[in-house]
């Protein structure tokens, strides 16, 4: 037997693609375009050199105010519209629909940046879940170009795709009075979609490889919510919110552009704040919390934080709006850090 039969194989060795080792914010020799523009976008977890509070288990959480929640969504999602309406008030004519892209991709797009930025300063306010074992993950070395791949994408196939389907040069900018029943609907129905997908990619061998990049991050931050493959990517950012499209118009439920700009105003809201970990006890905010609340299925940041530390089979908490079908289908998990009985005191969003 030779010495290189006795070597390991590299084919069972790790995949360097696979490693979530993050050097290149203290390293400019390594970087290219991707790296200057994330480090414009600044959307990381944390700023270098300063300290971020480390907490035991047992320190108290404090709550998310909801209402502090639903004004800094609503705002942000009304600028673009009343941008939309100025310009229709003053020229007489309604925005055209490529014009109406760019001026949702921007919205949205800004309105997330702003969103991860008071995260951050959260972050150095409150901490981080399971601070007191892991540090949150930052983007990889291998990662970089892939990571702002992806959020382009996300925050360019949605504002897309509503457009293309629902709006309408010729409709007027009003609200819907289904406006609250569709926010409420939107993300139960949404939710169940993502719920059959996101199990099945866990619990089906076949599935898993196009989910498993997602779970490289143990310990995620709002830059990497949308760290996976393309077929994931697909999947999230596109199917699944049109289904839940179709399945509220399919009910009878107007669905108008700027209702579902609202509602993926709302969605956005959740994702970053979800992939936080941010060490306070938040729910999505949205108008079905009452009716969550009355089956225990309400959605916590810790929720999501604690699926990505398990793996393929071993994990729960499907859902990623609230906990409903997790209740329903029985894969809740027990929290750690924002029990009841551990939360003390209030934090409100910041509007800036």
């Amino acid at each position: 037997m030779t010495l290189a039969a006795l070597a390991p194989s590299k084919r069972n060795g790790p995949n360097p693609k696979d490693s979530m080792k993050s050097t290149w914010r203290r390293d400019r020799s390594q970087w290219g375009l991707a790296h200057y523009l994330l480090h414009f976008v600044n959307g990381f977890a944390t700023e270098l050199d300063k300290d971020v509070p480390v907490h035991p288990k047992t320190d108290k959480v404090p709550r998310l105010n909801d209402l502090s929640c639903h004004v800094y969504i609503l705002l942000h999602a009304a600028w673009p519209m009343a941008i939309q309406y100025a310009y229709t008030w003053y020229t007489g004519y309604g925005l055209n629909p490529v014009a109406a892209f760019f001026l949702y991709t921007v919205a949205f797009r800004v309105n997330v940046i702003h969103e991860v930025h008071i995260i951050r300063r959260l972050g150095h306010i409150v901490g981080f879940l399971d601070g007191d074992k892991h540090e949150r993950d930052e983007v990889p070395d291998v990662g970089v170009s892939k990571t702002l791949a992806s959020v382009l994408l996300t925050t360019g196939v949605r504002p897309l795709f509503t457009v293309f389907l629902a709006y309408r040069r010729s409709d007027p900018i009003t609200l819907s009075p289904w406006l609250p029943i569709e926010l409420a609907l939107y993300s139960i129905v949404l939710d169940f979609w993502f719920y059959i997908y996101h199990r099945s990619c866990h619990e089906i061998s076949g599935l898993w490889k196009f989910h498993r990049t997602h779970h490289l991050t143990k310990h995620p931050t709002a830059l990497l919510s949308s760290y996976a493959d393309a077929e994931q990517e697909t999947l999230e950012i596109a199917l699944i919110p049109l289904a839940t499209y179709a399945v509220l118009k399919l009910i009878g439920l107007p669905m108008s552009f700027h209702s579902w700009w609202i509602c993926h105003e709302y969605l956005i809201f959740t994702e970053a704040f979800g992939h936080s970990g941010l060490r306070l006890r938040g729910t999505p905010p949205g108008t079905a919390g009452f009716l969550l609340r009355f089956f225990d299925a309400e959605l916590v940041g810790e929720d999501h934080d604690m699926h990505h530390r398990n793996g393929w089979r071993k994990s729960h908490n499907y859902g990623k709006q609230t906990l409903l079908w997790d209740r329903v289908f029985g894969t809740v998990g027990e929290r750690i850090e924002c029990k009841d009985e551990n939360l003390e005191g209030e934090v409100w969003f910041p509007l800036i």
